[in-house]
């Protein structure tokens, strides 16, 4: 089903692979009469040229890119426009889109989402933006329906970011990114290595987008293969997929830690562009005659069958058969890896589920940028129809990822078929996927076909005992099991007809209710701002050294963002950045908070030209032992803060405040054995924050020690490699963390203290 390459290999014409082993050089002359280096034919991937086009640095090797556009949700959107305009920013230099699809109900925080909503639509207006309202689109679908182009690049501030299949290489980062792009910066990397997805076959009738996506992510996460690299489809059984089953495999990809995916793109992607009234977007792109990737993976799309991913991860994952047939053995294993998820804190089985032999769902979700498109939907339909999802706990809710899906829907009598099952269609609305919608109850068990399945995901909450889980699956596996009233079951047992009607897209409410400034900013437009927005704090610059007390202590083998930040209601607070930091970790370490400020208060006493001690009385024998060995740190020149320790923090959302509200709260470092994303490391060092890593082993210090850094400014300064810390009790103990390879920019955002204080005129 799903093969690892161990090495590079070549691609020949599209079609053929050749790997990197000791024949291949023979191999390559015997085809072709010569033998291209790797470096040639690395040069050959889609990839490669797109981002050579992007690039302004002039060097391949570190890259500078600049974007075609940029879009933003309603739970990000309001932060990076105020550090923009913190910043000095008059106008987006660059399309920018500022969707509603996160904070839509406003059914929590009183005036707060909407007074969000209107501070985006003057934003627009001001400064030359494109505005869409609630209800009307998911993020990416409406970028897919309106932003893509071949051979263009998006950067969005929603870690699933993911155009590819329409020919757009798309990036999902944090906040302070896009901010660089509205002031005219770049965005710098090494160029990353490209791995192929090397697709052959077909998928079999009841098996869609969900399940190859899993199947991948199931093969790749957990050991790293695509991590930071972009992912490349190609070969010919990407022909045998439509457009909407690629784009539904695409979106998915950013669950396997890659930087960006782009597929090779054909007359079904430009049947895709014309059916958007966007011919002119369209661009052919193929890899050229001989090309180099780092890596390959196969996908033998006939082989693929339903998947599960089972709580709490999308690369816990099952074929839904083998599920089936070893029930109460994977039940066992799920709720074993769930209780190191849950720290033990509550009880989780899902054992109870199982009626007469088989797994009964509490509750089914199609949705969102993943679930919500076109396709999924219809087919879900077709299994579903004449059938019903029963008067009992089971219930089915279909949220379609934009209106004029929605539309179609209506006119092509879609929508009946599912209302008639007992099934709810909603809005487009992204809440299932973050936990502002549909929660289901107490110990119930949620299958969806969304993005995500992390604790708390789903709208629980574990400090208050509660607790319900999501497996993620296919819309047409969901359909399947729904039309069985709950009992799980793979779409390939449904022997009835696909009837894929044609879609046709109507932008007639896109033209009624989007506001496009078309580019031309109004600076007499005044912006409306609600109670709720504030600026950020000032943040101090890096101080000569740093005593650091460790606050969280976390060892499960990957921390989300979710965890160090949680969503659902609390988005209601994404515009408050004091308001916000409240939650920060608050379903992962509840006394985090408290502690952090007890902290912050020495450091507040410090700027304010204050003794740190008076404020903080156990730090008096931290800085006694200090004085020892260091007796010139002093309050003018050693700043006091806190710091975390994860083992691999940061998988998941792109939500810059997971870094921005450790550091609201006195944050100075994250302390890792690695970082489970790019794109968390860069909210990290554009808050100012130190992104030190350190072996892998027994830690030299633990929740509640203090920690002394002498000299970390001239250390990053000088790009030192590795730097010494010391454990501060009765006697410095030294350990030596490092930072990882930081551009010139980067170290002066740190420096700095952060991307605001760096970018202040």
């Amino acid at each position: 089903m799903i093969q690892l390459m161990e090495g590079g290999a070549y691609l020949l014409n599209g079609t053929e692979l050749v790997p990197d082993n000791g024949q291949a050089a023979e191999a390559l002359k015997k085809k072709l009469g010569v033998c291209p280096s790797k470096e040639e034919a690395s040069q050959k991937t889609i990839a490669y040229g797109i981002l050579k086009e992007h690039n302004t640095s002039g060097n391949m090797e570190n890259l500078t890119i600049k974007f075609d556009k940029l879009t933003s949700h309603d739970i990000t959107f309001v932060g990076i426009i105020q550090t923009a305009r913190a910043s000095g920013m008059d106008h987006f230099p660059v399309p920018y889109v500022l969707t509603n699809c996160h904070n839509s109900l406003c059914a929590v925080g009183g005036t707060i989402n909407e007074d969000d909503h209107m501070f985006g639509l003057t934003c627009a207006k001001r400064y030359g933006g494109v505005y869409v309202p609630p209800h009307q689109a998911v993020i990416h679908q409406f970028a897919r329906e309106m932003l893509a182009g071949g051979g263009k690049m998006i950067l969005g501030s929603d870690s699933h970011t993911r155009y590819g299949a329409l020919g757009t290489m798309a990036m999902g980062e944090g906040g302070p990114e896009l901010v660089k792009q509205l002031l005219e910066q770049t965005y710098d990397i090494k160029r990353p290595g490209v791995v192929a997805v090397y697709m052959t076959g077909a998928p079999v009738p009841g098996v869609g987008p969900q399940d190859v996506a899993l199947a991948i992510i199931g093969a790749v996460f957990k050991n790293g293969y695509v991590k930071n690299k972009v992912m490349e489809f190609v070969g010919p059984g990407v022909s045998n997929l439509s457009a909407d089953f690629r784009i539904g495999v695409d979106v998915m990809t950013t669950e396997t830690t890659c930087l960006s995916s782009i597929w090779r793109t054909d007359e079904k992607i430009r049947e895709f562009y014309e059916i958007h009234k966007r011919p002119e977007d369209y661009k052919e792109l193929n890899p050229g005659a001989v090309a180099y990737y780092d890596g390959v993976i196969t996908v033998e799309l006939d082989k693929v069958r339903p998947m599960i991913a089972m709580p709490f991860h999308p690369s816990n994952t099952y074929t839904i058969d083998e599920l089936n047939a070893n029930l109460m053995d994977i039940l066992e294993d799920v709720e074993k890896k769930a209780q190191i998820s849950l720290e033990g804190k509550v009880p989780f089985t899902l054992k109870n589920k199982v009626k007469n032999g088989k797994l009964y769902v509490d509750q089914g979700i199609i949705a969102g940028c993943a679930g919500g498109g076109f396709e999924n939907i219809c087919d879900a339909a077709d299994i579903l129809r004449g059938a019903s999802i029963g008067a009992d706990a089971f219930t089915l809710s279909v949220y379609p990822a934009s209106t004029p899906i929605y539309m179609e829907l209506a006119k092509n009598g879609v929508l009946a078929d599912l209302l008639a099952t007992g099934a709810v269609v909603k809005t487009a609305f992204c809440g299932p996927c973050f936990g502002a919608g549909d929660t289901p109850a107490n110990n119930a068990f949620s299958i969806r076909h969304t993005t995500r399945n992390f604790p708390n995901r789903e709208g629980s909450k574990i400090q208050n005992g509660q607790i319900s889980s999501v497996a993620l699956m296919d819309a047409r596996s969901i359909a399947a099991t729904a039309a069985n009233q709950g009992y799980l079951t793979p779409a390939t047992e449904y022997a009835g007809e696909y009837r894929h009607p044609q879609y046709f897209f109507d932008k007639t409410i896109y033209d009624n209710r989007i506001f496009d400034s078309k580019g031309k900013a109004d600076p007499d437009q005044e912006i409306q701002f609600g109670p709720n927005i504030k600026d950020w704090p000032k943040m101090p610059e890096l101080t000569d050294n740093l005593v650091l007390k460790v606050v969280s202590e976390i060892h499960d083998p990957v921390t989300t963002t979710d965890e160090l930040i949680p969503s659902g209601e609390t988005s209601s607070y994404r515009s408050n950045p004091l308001g916000l930091a409240e939650f920060t970790l608050s379903r992962k370490d509840p006394a985090y908070v408290g502690l952090a400020k007890e902290v912050q208060q020495a450091e507040k006493a410090r700027e304010e030209g204050g003794c740190p001690v008076e404020a903080l009385a156990e730090l008096k024998p931290v800085w006694k032992t200090i004085n020892k060995s260091y007796p010139d740190a002093d309050r003018t020149n050693t700043g006091v803060g806190s710091t975390i320790f994860a083992v691999k923090p940061g998988d998941g959302s792109a939500r810059e405040q997971a870094a921005s509200c450790q550091k609201v709260l006195g944050g100075w470092a994250n302390i890792a054995n690695e970082y489970a994303t790019k794109r968390y490391r860069s909210n990290l060092i554009n808050w100012g924050m130190l992104p030190f890593v350190i072996e892998e082993g027994e830690l030299p210090f633990k929740k509640g020690d203090y920690l002394f850094f002498p000299g970390i400014r001239q250390a990053v300064a000088q790009k030192a490699e590795k730097i010494t810390g010391y454990v501060a009790g009765e006697e410095l103990k030294p350990f030596t963390v490092t930072l990882g390879e930081l551009t010139d920019d980067e170290r002066e955002i740190i420096l700095k203290g952060c991307l605001i204080n760096y970018n202040r005129k």
